[in-house]
């Protein structure tokens, strides 16, 4: 059994929503996309095994988050370590700048 196995083996379910900018990378992706983990780390990575370098474009080593995105899950702004519940919405969304 591989690692991605073992973080999503009876893991809870969510729903993702991807921004368009990081799907047209991929094609054939959805925006939207049902993944499992107990945490957004394990999300991510349950969605790298369907969408093979999602992560890497999410992902900084370490693993930390890419500092021109951000993840919300239920609506609260969260890290990577922060627990995904059965049914949770998980947005991947990239930070806007500008002055």
């Amino acid at each position: 059994m591989s690692s991605t196995e073992g973080a999503t083996e009876g893991a809870r379910a969510a729903t993702v929503n991807l921004p368009r900018s990081l799907v047209a990378l991929f094609p054939g992706a959805d925006r939207r996309m049902e993944a499992r983990g107990a945490t957004v780390l394990d999300v991510i990575r349950d969605l790298d095994t369907r969408v093979p370098g999602l992560a890497n474009r999410v992902l900084d080593a370490g693993p930390s988050l890419r500092t021109h995105l951000n993840v919300f899950v239920d609506g609260e702004q969260v890290g990577l370590d922060a627990a995904v519940r059965p049914g949770a919405r998980v947005h991947v969304i990239p930070a806007v700048s500008g002055g």
